[in-house]
């Protein structure tokens, strides 16, 4: 039975995951969180009874720990990272020690061991783009401090099997929404707003297009990556549901019976990119495809918020 060390897995999308490899494969999963605001142990309480889950509080930054912890596995997949690109704009140091330092004692620890290491990047390390979709071999460029971190953690997972020979995988996912999402990130952040009878901010004009994927079909791609995808390679996964946030706040609230005029733009952060959109069809040929379309997605989250009002009630502001 494979042991798997699962970095972050009191996230969104980690917590996901962790629940969909024990749904799916006989695995066992070591969970190292950290538990920052966005780490949250309700978030894997359905788990507590589950004997293939040992959920271990630390951090990846603590050589020691991670070195105790990679070496009882039999891979690695990390999704502890700082990720939200407000907070970046505000604190960046926060985000150069957890993503680079963080990821780099991860690969020093998988070196060490001979652990295969697989890492959970993002679109927006590419930047933005006008118009078409941009492949795993376009150049990077990061705008802002987050999206600069996670470019920077990228390259040395690569530098570490070009140089180690360490065997490592990239995934780079569009905006991932679904049930569990802090209410910082925009569909819950909508969603909440729109509940507690709130304005619904929107940066700018609202015009920004986002792709966006529902979080279980982005777990199924990494599963799909970490048992196929091959050694130093990089994946794009996408949903193929290009957006603007204001259609997005337009058809929440119309789902709510709620009226537009709750939309409220504010002023454009600094940096803010226009457009992301990504090329799939490199993980499309590992037989990987997207079975959730956006709007079954977003009823499946605005029914979460309706039905878990005391989950995200103490994370809003």
């Amino acid at each position: 039975m494979d042991r798997v060390l699962v970095t972050g897995g009191a996230g969104f999308i980690g917590s996901n995951f962790i629940r969909h490899l024990l749904k799916e494969t006989d695995c066992k999963v070591i969970n190292l969180d950290k538990l920052t605001y966005a780490g949250n142990l309700r978030n894997i309480r359905d788990l507590r009874p589950e004997k293939r889950h040992k959920f271990v509080k630390g951090n990846i930054t603590n050589r020691k720990l991670v070195d105790s912890l990679v070496g009882k596995a039999d891979s690695v997949v990390n999704f502890a990272a700082e990720s939200h690109v407000d907070r970046s704009i505000e604190t960046p140091q926060v985000f150069v020690e957890t993503n680079i330092l963080g990821t780099q004692v991860i690969l020093d620890a998988c070196r060490r061991f001979h652990v295969p290491f697989q890492q959970i990047s993002t679109d927006e390390v590419y930047g933005s783009r006008a118009e078409g979709s941009l492949r795993e071999t376009d150049l990077l460029n990061p705008s802002s401090p987050y999206s600069a971190s996670k470019a920077a953690a990228d390259l040395l997972v690569n530098a570490y099997h070009v140089t180690y020979g360490l065997e490592v995988t990239v995934t780079r996912s569009t905006n991932n929404y679904g049930p569990n999402q802090h209410p910082e990130k925009l569909i819950p952040r909508l969603i909440t707003n729109a509940l507690l009878g709130k304005r619904l901010p929107l940066y700018g004009s609202g015009k920004n297009v986002r792709d966006w994927i529902f979080v279980e079909d982005n777990c199924r791609a990494i599963q799909r990556v970490l048992e196929k995808g091959e050694k130093g390679e990089i994946y794009n996964i996408a949903g193929g549901n290009e957006r603007k946030n204001m259609d997005i706040a337009r058809e929440i609230l119309r789902r709510l019976s709620l009226p537009e005029t709750m939309i409220e733009f504010v002023g454009d952060r600094p940096g803010h990119d226009y457009r992301y959109s990504l090329d799939c069809a490199k993980i499309h040929r590992l037989g990987w495809k997207p079975r959730v379309d956006f709007e079954q997605g977003l009823q499946k989250t605005i029914d979460w918020y309706v039905a878990n009002k005391r989950w995200w009630r103490t994370l809003s502001d």
